[in-house]
């Protein structure tokens, strides 16, 4: 029995001797293509610029679905005219951001203006677990009407598609500083 006691004193003496040290925090390391950009190449009564690295889907009544497959994502592009309807078409694009509230922690907005290519809209922001992350409506005002919605194909968690939603919400920008309206 004494030997026993030996044995385990001496373990635990030379035991004693290491430090213990912490372990770093990790961090996720995401790597996203560098930015480059093509026109839209579609026969549509609008173009912009989209990212190279995305595919471009074309759907009925002129929409588009612009699909990020590796971030599994996609920016739906929905057009309609303007006829007379101009004041319904703003407050529907309003109010389709504003459904986000139940999730949304908090709603930016920030307005575009280039008179002399006829683009007046608005960019929305939604920071939370919310459907959809960005969102933008432009129109010339007095024929064109654009809403663009982000969408990812996972279960919303803002903390974790932030990167992912920043990356892509300048692509979003992008679009409308290049849109050009055809005639």
């Amino acid at each position: 029995m004494r030997r026993y006691f030996i044995i385990i004193f001496i373990v635990l003496l030379t035991n004693c001797n290491d430090d213990v040290l912490p372990k770093p925090k990790g961090y996720l390391s995401l790597n996203y293509p560098n930015k480059t950009y093509k026109k839209l190449d579609v026969n549509h009564p609008y173009s912009f610029s989209v990212a190279t690295n995305s595919t471009v889907e074309k759907l009925p009544k002129q929409w588009l679905k612009i699909k990020y497959p590796n971030l599994k994502a996609s920016i739906d592009i929905t057009y309609r005219s303007v006829k007379n309807n101009l004041r319904e078409l703003l407050v529907e694009a309003e109010k389709l951001v504003y459904e986000h509230t139940v999730k949304a922690d908090q709603i930016t907005g920030q307005d575009y203006v280039n008179t002399n290519k006829k683009v007046y809209g608005r960019l929305a922001e939604i920071s939370g677990n919310s459907a959809s992350q960005v969102q933008f409506h432009v129109t010339d005002s007095s024929k064109h009407f654009l809403k663009a919605s982000l969408f990812f194909y996972v279960k919303p968690n803002y903390d974790s598609i932030l990167p992912a939603v920043d990356y892509i919400k300048k692509d979003m920008i992008k679009m409308i500083e290049t849109l050009k309206w055809e005639e």
